[in-house]
């Protein structure tokens, strides 16, 4: 069998933020693939804004950069858990893995979630410890963990024996050892060479290509993006399509890209072990194969993740609808959610009962609050109920996602920590003591368990404590409620603005959430009641200005800092009774029924019921 020695086929794979994004940067820097006086950006892979503030990489990126005579394709992956699916579509395209580890995190559960896929595909693994430079970098007990792992993990006798790379991706510099570096990315590119094969050269067989993932484009329609598995592809050629219900589709190529470091190329053929992006087809989804018309031979198909969070989305009816967004009709919401399903594989949108309201379900709370968060910057408003976990029943018993969960943290906030998610159902799997008085604990929690969870994690600990976690498993549903909000909260009884001295009335009832100023609506939540019990109050109220001088006439009205609650916070923090308002501008917390009276009739009710 001949290989095709001139192409090489990687994904670059690691935890959150251990830095393999800004190592494909150096990578298409030192290999020339940008001419001299380009300019190209920090992060220059992750071109979604928001992917740009977080410092996340969301989508799946493909890049080629030329090391010699050689073209290397660099699929970049998320490394955050809701964006699994994506992870494990791109390891059927690639033939071996960076895995880039933080020379002092050492391994994350992402690491692990991302190394277990890539070793279920067989594929060839490199070691990249990343951030040599580090003061408290400490690689030989890291490399020890990254080997523990992979045993545990079931690597084979071949895998076990993966080359390392010591690099600094921010200072541009690698090397063989930690204190040999060259500032270059050299080491790098030899090792891709020399350790990762070279896809088998099959063109002159029928034609194999399957669609992994999914690009769209105003003038193309549905892109494709995935590997020539078999055989040829080229520019105006009749293929069928091979759907998931066994059916035929057939069209005609009409346009086929390449990739050139960050750019996207016409060209008119490719071969097997190329990856290309084809247009010509609206109809085309992700786990389909194209494949000639005489010869219709289907791949296994892929395997999608499942959501396993799901909220309602509804259109905005609050008094303040209208006010602040361009696009609030049902008509608008629903094909905005319906155009994300055109590249979203992982994202569900069903209908409900009412024509203002869809169910939709995602991958986690970063998976749909990232869309939400694309959706109000477009100019979108629209509320959202409480996340709920997606039950599912497996071999006749009720089954909940659990999560895996690590967390660091001082050695004087273990105690609280420990509590805390022993209330909500943890149980605790390892515990070990790092040398510098850290604490690094694992969990297994179920999911519903983790909402709202990040908060209460930051206050515990001071804001010293690292939270991570990652799908892990559906399992029987824990018997209790798990991690229901304990506060009740503070509601306004009037629309108007919220003053100060309403607001210094009620300091000593919670927490305040508006500013002095903020406009507000009868049945908005403006704080958190430091009891259990929701509290009607009036935040509007203005101070009676009588003629009488005060003996302290001359204090200022001095009041406390108010909490400004992210998307993420105000979504996890609602409860059943209530929505989150979101608009281009402002995110407000509501009660579904804004009159007191009313509310507090379907309250009785309910506990009645």
């Amino acid at each position: 069998m001949q290989l095709r020695e001139d192409i090489r086929n990687i994904a670059i794979i690691a935890h959150v933020d251990h830095g393999k994004t800004t190592l494909v940067d150096q990578m298409l820097k030192y290999s020339g693939t940008f001419r001299e006086h380009e300019q190209v950006d920090e992060r220059a892979m992750d071109t979604n804004d928001i992917e740009r503030e977080r410092g996340i990489t969301i989508l799946s990126k493909n890049t080629a950069i030329k090391y010699e005579d050689t073209a290397i394709n660099i699929l970049d992956t998320p490394g955050h858990a809701d964006f699994g699916g994506e992870v494990e579509r791109i390891m059927k395209m690639v033939d071996g893995v960076l895995l880039v580890v933080d020379a002092y995190e050492g391994c994350m559960p992402q690491t692990r979630f991302v190394l277990k896929k890539a070793l279920e595909q067989k594929l060839t693994p490199i070691v990249v410890l990343n951030k040599i430079d580090r003061p408290n970098a400490r690689p030989n007990e890291v490399i020890d963990e990254v080997l523990d792992l992979f045993i545990e993990l079931g690597a084979d006798d071949e895998q076990l024996e993966f080359p390392v790379i010591y690099a600094s991706a921010i200072n541009g510099t690698s090397g063989e050892e930690p204190d040999e570096q060259t500032e270059t990315m050299d080491p790098v590119f030899t090792t891709i060479l020399d350790h990762i094969p070279a896809p088998k050269d099959t063109s002159g067989e029928p034609l194999q290509f399957q669609i992994t993932l999914l690009d769209y484009n105003d003038y193309l329609g549905r892109i494709g993006i995935g590997r020539v598995v078999r055989g040829e592809i080229s520019v105006g050629q009749q293929v069928v399509v091979l759907k998931k219900d066994g059916s035929q589709k057939t069209f005609r190529i009409s346009k086929l890209f390449g990739f050139i470091g960050l750019k996207r190329v016409e060209i008119q053929e490719a071969k097997a072990g190329d990856i290309v992006a084809i247009a010509g087809m609206d109809d085309i989804n992700v786990g389909e194969t194209i494949c000639p018309r005489d010869h219709p031979e289907g791949l296994p198909w892929l395997r999608i993740d499942e959501p396993t969070l799901q909220m309602t989305f509804l259109t905005n009816n609050s008094p303040f609808a209208g006010r602040e967004g361009s696009y609030i009709t049902s008509r608008q919401i629903e094909e905005r959610l319906l155009k994300q399903l055109e590249t979203d594989v992982s994202l569900r949108v069903e209908p409900t009962n009412s024509p203002d309201a869809w169910t939709v379900s995602g991958r986690g709370e970063l998976h749909l609050s990232i869309l939400i968060e694309n959706m109000r910057r477009e100019g979108f408003e629209l509320q959202l109920s409480k996340p709920q976990v997606i039950i599912k029943e497996i071999d006749g018993v009720q089954c909940e996602p659990v999560e895996r969960v690590q967390i660091d943290v001082p050695e004087d906030y273990t105690g609280p920590v420990m509590e805390s998610l022993g209330s909500r159902k943890g149980e605790m799997l390892d515990m070990a003591n790092q040398n510098n008085g850290q604490v690094r604990i694992e969990f297994k929690v179920p999911s519903r368990g983790m909402i709202g969870y990040a908060t209460e994690f930051m206050s515990l600990t001071r804001g010293y404590g690292i939270l991570n976690h990652t799908f892990d498993a559906y399992e029987p549903v824990a018997k209790g409620p798990v991690g229901e909000r304990r506060e009740g909260v503070l509601v306004s009884l009037e629309d108007g603005k919220a003053s100060t001295y309403g607001i210094m009335q009620l300091e000593d009832r919670g927490m305040i959430f508006v500013e002095p100023g903020t406009e507000i609506y009868a049945g908005m939540i403006v704080g958190e009641h430091n009891r259990d019990n929701d509290l009607t109050v009036n935040i509007t109220k203005e101070k009676h200005l009588t003629n009488v001088r005060s003996a302290t006439k001359d204090q200022t009205a001095v009041i406390r800092k108010t909490r400004d609650l992210s998307l993420e916070e105000a979504i996890e923090y609602i409860d059943d009774d209530e929505y989150c308002e979101v608009t281009p501008e402002t995110i407000r917390l509501r009660k579904k029924i804004l009159n007191k009276n009313e509310r507090e009739k379907a309250s009785k009710k309910t506990k009645m019921g």
